[in-house]
């Protein structure tokens, strides 16, 4: 696994399933090292609620303090850069399957709030971010290992991507891959 990515447990798959906890975490990702008074100012909630649901991400190794801060104000960053998981890694737990249904869902709901903001403001943006932006839908017959063969090579094309200098014309990208199972047919 590469040194900016985790592979979660049981234990933090818990704790991240939480929606002030996600938020945090997801803050931390996309604008950086933040102390717990401006990330509750950011998200709309207090400074000692954030500090706490910051330490529990900080048991289960999420985030870090970075040791940036001064005195109360420590700075607190993601402890990667993104995160993974198997649902097989939780199977039989009932409170991690749970936990990981609701990240699952949390995902989707994230993803469905991007979109939407997109397709509300897209017309303020130039033509030529408008013709690249879109999304496809494809159907495949493919087995489970067929699956997570795509799926390894699509993030392999994003990485190649994620390591390239941003141009100066560049804007941060929401990139979304999904691919599940057709459920109209067979489990």
């Amino acid at each position: 696994m590469e040194q900016n990515q985790t592979r979660l447990d049981a234990r933090a798959m818990t704790v991240l399933a939480h929606p002030l906890r996600s938020r945090l975490l997801s803050a931390l990702r996309l604008d950086g090292p933040a102390t717990a008074t401006r990330l509750a100012r950011t998200l709309g909630t207090n400074s000692g609620a954030t500090s706490y649901h910051l330490r529990r991400l900080a048991e289960v190794g999420l985030v870090e303090d970075t040791a940036g801060g001064t005195g109360r104000e420590r700075l607190w960053g993601a402890a990667h850069e993104r995160h993974s998981w198997f649902s097989s890694d939780v199977a039989g737990d009932p409170d991690s399957e749970a936990a990981n249904d609701w990240l699952q869902a949390e995902g989707l709901r994230q993803f469905q709030q991007r979109a939407d903001a997109w397709h509300g403001a897209k017309q303020e943006w130039p033509l030529p971010w408008r013709d690249a932006a879109g999304m496809s839908d494809y159907f495949l017959d493919l087995s489970p290992a067929q699956l997570a063969e795509l799926t390894h090579e699509l993030d392999a094309v994003v990485e190649r991507y994620r390591a390239e200098p941003p141009r100066p014309d560049a804007r941060r990208v929401f990139v979304f891959l999904q691919a599940y199972p057709d459920v109209g047919g067979e489990p």
